[in-house]
């Protein structure tokens, strides 16, 4: 490997002979499908190589081939969040990492492989949450893109995008490409934050979870997926009364696995794995490598398509089907009026005039287009139930029990929060 400096205008001493050739014939003349705004050459060039400054969040299956991709398309300035650690059942597709890195955290092991393998590339980690860090952190980046494994974390970085956007400022919108997938199926979109539909607007598409009737897994479990959620849903709260569940922490995930292990012995079930446990309890399916390879293809295309203006990017999902034979389809998703997030327009809902505040919010964490765990709820007026802090839990635990009628007029409108969740929903309660 022979090196080269300045070749093409932005390259440097690290750049190796004819590395962007290939790159280089998209940058170096326009295209039939080019934007107008597409200045061919050395300026496009330099901006994708020195100046460009990326976000990827997620260091998992997904997140390791997004990185490499992004290296060898030419980003030289990446930064990568990611909370976990490495496990061992990680390495049969999250191909960065190797047994030695059994423990540590992916986001710091990740960044080494590729800065090593790469030269040229610089990719600073950060092990966390993405909700450790601010505004002023997410404006620094000219665009952003997931690899996530939870619906949480995307709606929390969609709403944060979202709420960074200032119409007097456009470098304040930051392109969010979100990529997911689920076995042989997977998903890539481009949002532009208050332009184009956001995450939140299609949270109805989403299978919905897989449940088990709490008299099966407390009586007669059959399968180990019910011992799991005997000792995440039954066992946890019996025994370690209001501490939290963290699907993230190992050693609460090491405790349902040992419990689980006990009961499915006892029931001669057979198959409770650390694995199946965490997949359960974080309503995990399982990665195909092939479909990780696809989806994050079409996230960096994307991102580089935005970058430098080269061709006209995805407008605005595109899905992917693989269970039989390789079938994708691309179509514009529409924004939702009603959508907490970007929409700005209240949500109309009826309900019986019996209804308690309790059914109301199973409803809210149950219905399709909502899904948000742990609500609380309040009229511009006065609270309802808030769930955090603990006085004003226990202060408004009592309404619970109470109709809805009682405390908010036909045509009334409801606010509901989470603690979880940087927006509110706005609800306009009707009476059937």
């Amino acid at each position: 490997m022979t090196a080269k400096t300045h070749v093409n205008g932005a390259a440097t001493s690290s750049d190796w002979q004819d590395r962007y050739y290939h790159v280089d014939q998209i940058l170096d003349r326009p295209g039939p499908r080019t934007d107008p705004s597409f200045l061919a050459g050395d300026e496009v060039k330099d901006f994708l190589r020195n100046k460009c400054k990326i976000l990827v969040i997620g260091a998992g299956g997904l997140g390791c081939e997004i990185l490499a991709n992004l290296a060898l398309t030419g980003f030289k300035d990446i930064h990568l969040i990611d909370m976990d650690t490495i496990d061992i059942s990680n390495l049969n597709r999250q191909f960065l990492f190797r047994p030695a890195d059994v423990g540590r955290p992916k986001a710091i092991v990740a960044a080494e492989y590729v800065m090593k393998r790469v030269p040229g590339v610089k990719v600073t980690p950060y092990y966390g949450k993405i909700q450790d860090k601010g505004d002023d952190y997410y404006l620094q980046f000219n665009l952003v893109i997931c690899g996530l494994d939870s619906v949480e974390a995307r709606r929390w970085i969609n709403a944060t995008l979202v709420n960074l956007v200032d119409p007097a400022n456009p470098e304040s919108l930051k392109p969010l490409i979100d990529g997911g997938t689920e076995g042989f199926k997977g998903q890539a979109r481009v949002i532009l934050p208050t332009v184009s539909s956001c995450y939140e607007c299609s949270l109805d598409m989403l299978n919905k979870p897989t449940t088990f009737p709490i008299c099966t897994i407390a009586n007669t479990p059959r399968l180990p997926e019910h011992c799991i959620e005997w000792a995440s849903v039954l066992e946890w709260p019996r025994t370690r009364g209001d501490e939290k569940l963290d699907t993230d922490d190992p050693e609460h995930i090491g405790w349902l696995y040992s419990i689980a292990v006990a009961r499915a012995k006892e029931f001669k079930i057979e198959g409770v794995t650390w694995s199946l446990t965490q997949g359960v309890v974080k309503n995990v399916i399982p990665a195909i490598a092939s479909t990780n390879a696809i989806i994050a293809a079409s996230c960096c295309n994307e991102a580089f398509k935005i970058a430098t203006s080269s061709a006209a990017y995805l407008n605005n999902y595109f899905m992917l089907i693989g269970t039989e034979g390789v079938y994708s389809y691309t179509f514009e998703h529409e924004k939702r009026d009603h959508c907490p997030v970007c929409g700005g327009e209240a949500l109309e809902m009826s309900i019986s005039r019996d209804w308690t505040v309790e059914q109301l919010m199973e409803l809210l964490t149950e219905k399709q287009n909502i899904q948000i765990k742990k609500p609380s709820l309040a009229t511009p007026e006065k609270p309802i139930y808030f769930q955090q802090p603990p006085q004003l839990e226990e202060a408004t635990r009592p309404n619970l029990e109470k109709r809805v009628s009682e405390l908010v007029p036909d045509g009334g409108e409801v606010v509901v929060t989470a603690s979880t969740l940087p927006f509110s929903l706005s609800l306009i309660i009707t009476y059937e």
